[in-house]
Formats: structure tokens, sequence, C-alpha cells
């Protein structure tokens, strides 16, 4: 019960992490079963070894979907909770009940989404959902899944924006000026400010989608009137602002640990700081180098083609000030530092071949082939997922209090970093060979079979890599507990115990630089200056509130998903036929919101007397 009301943001973050693992896990499998289908030509009767082209569709739809929305996007926020108000020095974050209520949100709506699977009416648009093919007259109930489900987890991603927004605005310990940041929480901010602005687009196009779709509006049928080009530009408004969301994060945390184990200060802080600035600026001004062949002409295609360019320039700082950082470093080979120091030649790669993309006649060539797809997992995987294994053992022993296996961490770095580039390198030669995306089977002796069965072996061995992660997982439960400071690290959160109490810090620490807890250190302390004499600590009530509204939206979509369904009782169909269910649904959520209104919680306080007998 206590997971299910928590409205700490540490455990908040374990809620998210486990989400996240488990939607990761299952994109895997489903990658996993897409390239088992194209590990093999097709058969000399044009038959499929495997899949069909349909269950391909589902497999392929949901796989991105569940990779970018359910994965990737949870992962990136149970990092920012478990880390960003220790780092700012604060005792949780601005609006812990809208922590819990965004958490449960996510997971209701990933769950709604998840469910197609046992109802037999899977999603099979791909993750980007184009219009018309993701209109009524083109695809079945599965695509209404695909709406309201990222609605509902939409909302619960938006509210964390927001909070964390307010959070590092309003709640950095005394001292700590926005310059004297940790560059994870700069680069949290500046990701919070991106979704302020991007998933309102999501959530409008979603919107007209569902009217659509539901209610026989026509946002996008061309037929009467609509437009289908009209989606593709709110997809992309938010879609290319949702890969600096996810790699701007990313980018923080390998700031974090390559000093750290470099054993030397983040090289050119303030640059790093305008840097991510300026890319969260540019990510709005790039999205229609996605439409290149969409027909918007010459002078459109040079103008994103030139806006897209001008991202190399903060990013190849970035790329720049990493490697000074960790020149001349008295370098740790931890499994933290290995994933992290693969990060940058990884992502480079990435990088370039986007550039590549950002000119309109070679888009041409590339567009819809293996090469984009080869390019979008070196920055997603290549860039993000790395970036976030390294996080995860960096901060374990945080959020654990218990210390992952390093030799494990090895074994596991080398099976999935190998097979990352056996999987995805090779891609860009199908690409530029001529082997279009999305296709389920291809004819056998194109040139691509050996490619393709090279590809499938690496993914393979990404299996096997995540696989001895979660062996890792397992043993640490009866692993060595962690100390408060097990990497010698140089900002708050190594300051205080693995794991952090409930209340963080006992009294809020004094900030005299930029990373603090390192300078402390070099004056020959252990322990932050406190900012504030030892007092009460006042703490928010745990709420069941969050849960239930958001499990209120879940039957409210499910009920409007099947209101026009015809069931073999006609009592069922009674019951969606005259939106009961999604009555009741949107019931429960403003029941839970009237209750939240006008039940004044003060929360609660830990006395001195306690936080003395801790110690």
């Amino acid at each position: 019960m206590d997971w299910l009301t928590t409205v700490d943001h540490k455990k908040i973050g374990i809620l998210y992490f486990a989400a996240g693992g488990f939607f990761f896990i299952v994109g895997g499998i489903e990658a996993l079963l897409i390239r088992l289908q194209l590990m093999f030509p097709m058969g000399a009767n044009g038959e499929s070894w495997f899949l069909t082209g349909q269950t391909y569709n589902e497999i392929m739809t949901m796989h991105g979907t569940t990779m970018i929305f359910l994965a990737a996007m949870p992962l990136i926020f149970g990092l920012m909770n478990a880390v960003v108000p220790l780092q700012i020095g604060a005792r949780d974050v601005a609006f812990p009940f809208l922590n819990s209520l965004g958490f449960w949100t996510f997971f209701f709506g990933g769950v709604l989404l998840n469910i197609s699977w046992f109802t037999g009416t899977v999603p099979d648009i791909g993750w980007t959902a184009y219009a018309p093919l993701s209109g009524s007259e083109f695809s079945g109930t599965g695509s209404d899944y695909y709406a309201i489900g990222l609605q509902i987890a939409g909302i619960g991603t938006l509210v964390g924006g927001i909070n964390f927004l307010v959070t590092i605005i309003n709640m950095r310990a005394p001292g700590m000026t926005f310059m004297r940041m940790p560059l994870f929480t700069w680069t949290v901010f500046i990701t919070s400010g991106i979704i302020l602005f991007a998933f309102p687009a999501l959530a409008v196009g979603l919107i007209y989608i569902t009217f659509d779709r539901l209610f026989d509006a026509n946002f996008f049928v061309t037929a009467t009137g609509g437009n289908a080009v009209l989606w593709e530009h709110i997809f992309w408004i938010f879609g290319h602002p949702e890969v600096y969301i996810l790699i701007l994060p990313a980018f923080g945390a390998i700031s974090e640990i390559l000093p750290t184990f470099a054993r030397k200060r983040l090289f050119g802080y303030s640059s790093m700081v305008f840097a991510t600035a300026l890319i969260g600026f540019l990510s709005f001004m790039v999205w229609a180098h996605h439409m290149f062949t969409v027909g918007m002409g010459d002078i459109a295609n040079a103008l994103f083609g030139v806006a897209t360019m001008l991202i190399a320039i903060p990013t190849g700082i970035k790329v720049f000030n990493w490697l000074f950082t960790i020149w001349g470093g008295k370098i740790q080979f931890t499994t933290a530092m290995l994933y992290a120091t693969s990060f940058i030649p990884t992502f480079v790669m990435g990088g370039v071949t986007g550039v590549m993309l950002a000119i309109p006649p070679a888009d041409f060539q590339f567009h819809d082939s293996y090469f984009v797809v080869a390019h979008f997992h070196y920055v997603i995987v290549g860039g993000i997922v790395l970036s976030l294994l390294a996080a995860v053992y960096y901060w374990w022993p945080k959020m654990f209090g218990r210390m992952l296996n390093e030799t494990l961490g090895k074994w596991s770095f080398w099976l999935f970093f190998s097979g990352f580039h056996l999987t995805f390198f090779i891609q860009h030669f199908l690409g530029l060979w001529g082997m279009p995306r999305r296709v389920f089977t291809y004819l056998p002796n194109q040139g691509w079979d050996t490619a393709n069965f090279v590809s499938t072996i690496g993914a393979f061995f990404m299996a096997a890599g995540v696989i001895v992660i979660l062996l890792n997982v397992i043993i640490s439960i009866k692993g060595p507990k962690a100390p408060a400071d097990p990497w010698d690290g140089r900002t708050l959160e190594w300051s205080i115990a693995s794991p952090s109490p409930e209340y963080n810090f006992k009294q809020l620490p004094l900030v005299r630089g930029l990373d603090a807890f390192w300078l402390e250190k070099m004056d020959g302390k252990k322990e932050m200056t406190p900012a504030e004499p030892l007092g009460p600590i006042h703490m928010p009530s745990a709420s069941i509130l969050p849960f239930f509204m958001s499990l209120g939206l879940f039957i409210a979509g499910f009920g409007f998903m099947y209101r026009g369904y015809e069931f073999d009782s006609a009592f069922i169909n009674n019951l969606f036929g005259n939106n009961i269910i999604a009555i009741c649904g949107l019931a429960i959520t403003l029941v839970c919101m009237f209750l939240r209104s006008v039940y004044d919680d003060h929360g609660y306080h830990i006395e001195v007397e306690e936080l003395q007998k801790e110690g």
C-alpha cells in the first residue's frame, strides 16, 4: 500500500524505473521479434518464414511507441526524481501530489496501450501514426488504444515537466545560484521547458485523431476538407523536441560521470550550460526536416536544413568539452565510466548521420531506407540508452543503498556495446544498398541477406547484455551496502547517506560554489556546512487519490473506445453504448479532484528529537 500512496520523490523515481524497465523489456522482446523476422528473406514461394505482414506491423508499431513513450521517457523521469532534488539540496519536489499523479497517469496510459495485445486489436500504424493511415477508414480499434493511451500517459509527462521547472526555480539550497547548479540539473531544467511547450502539441494532435475516429470529425480526412499533412506538422513539432527531451538529461548524466571518474572538474561548464539552452531553443526550429519529401518547396527545405545543421554547433561544443574533461585525467574505468566514454563516439556517429539527413537532396535518397533506421538507433540507443545505463550504474548506490557488481557490469557493457554496433552499423549500408524501412520481408539475393543475418545476431548480443544487467540487479539485493560517497563524488547527493533518508537533508546545505560537496572535501570537511539550525521538518502526507484519479481516466478511455462496439451481451452493449463506463471513469477522476480540493491536508512534521535519535 505504501507504494500506491507514496508522494516521496525517491520512491516515485523507483516506480518510474520499475515501470520503465518493464516496458523496456517488452519493447526489447518486440525488437527481437522484428529482427528474427528479418533474419532471413522470404521463401521460394514468397512465404514469410516467421511473422505475417499484419503481425509485423503491429509489433513494429508497438516497439517504437513503447520504447519512446513508455520506456525512455519514464526512465528519464525516474532519474530526474531520484537525483534532482538531492542535487539542488531540496527535501522533495515542489508538488509531491502532482508528482505521484504524473507517475500513475503515465502508468495507466501505458497499461491501456498494451492491453491491446489481449483484445486482439493492436495498433498497426507505426509509432508516428500518420494520417490517413490512422483514420477509422484504414485502421481498427488498435489506433484508439494508441491515441487515448498516449493521451493519458502524456498528462503525466506534462505535469512532471511543470513540477521540475518549479522545483528547480524555487527549491534550490541557499547559495546555489543558477550557475552553481550541477549540469544534470541544468539539462533537466531545459528539458522541462521543452516538455512544457512540446507536449501540448501532441495532446492537441491526439485529441484531433480521437475526434476524427470516435466522433466523425474531419481534421485529417482529406475527402471532407481535412488535411493529412497537418498531422505530420503537429506530430513533428512535438516529435523532434522529444528527441532532445530524451537526450539532454542523457548529456547531463554524462557530464556528471566523466568528471567524477576522470578526477577533474567538468571542462567549460558555462559553455555547456549555454550550449544546452541553445539546443533546447533550436529543437523547436527543425521539425520539418522530417518532411523534406512531403513537397514543402525548395525554400522551406533549405531553411529547415540549415537550422538542423546549426544544432551541430552547440552539440560539438559539448563533445569537445567532454573530451577535454577526460584529457589528462586519472581515469577509473568503472562500469559507469565505460558506458559514458562509449557514449561519445557512438552518439557522434548518430549526430553525423543526422547532419547528412539534414541535406535535402541527400535526404531524398536516404528517406524511408534503413539508413534512417540506423541513424535513429545510433541517437536513441547509442545516445540515450548507453547514457541511461551509465547513469543507472552511477546512481544505483544512492537510490537503493546497494552496490552493483562491477564484474557483471563490465560483462553486460561489452555484450550490449558490441551487440549494438553489430546490429545497427551494418544497417547504414543496408539503407545505402536500397533496403526500405518498415518492410516485413524481402526477396533473397539482393545483397541484403548476410547483412540482415549479422544484424539479428547483434540483437541477441544486446539481449544477452540486458539479461546480465537483470542478473546484476537481482544479486545486488544481497550485495554489499553502499557507503554515502562510493565514487568520491562532487555534488550534493553524495553528502548524505545511501539510500538517502525520507527528508533528504537533516539541515539544508550551504552551497559555496560549483561542485559544492567537492569544495567542502577540499577544505577537509566530511559533510556540508548547514545553512540552518536543526529544526522540525515538514513532510507531505501520502495519498491514494492520484492512483484513483488515473484509474478513472483509464476506465473513461476504455469506455470511449468501445462506445460504438457491438458486444455479444446486450447488458455490456448498454454500458458502453450509452457511455456509462466512460462517465463512471470521469466521475471517479472528478470526485478525487473534488476531495483533493476540499480536504486541507497540512502534512506532518518530523520532530528534532526524532532526527537526533537517527544520528
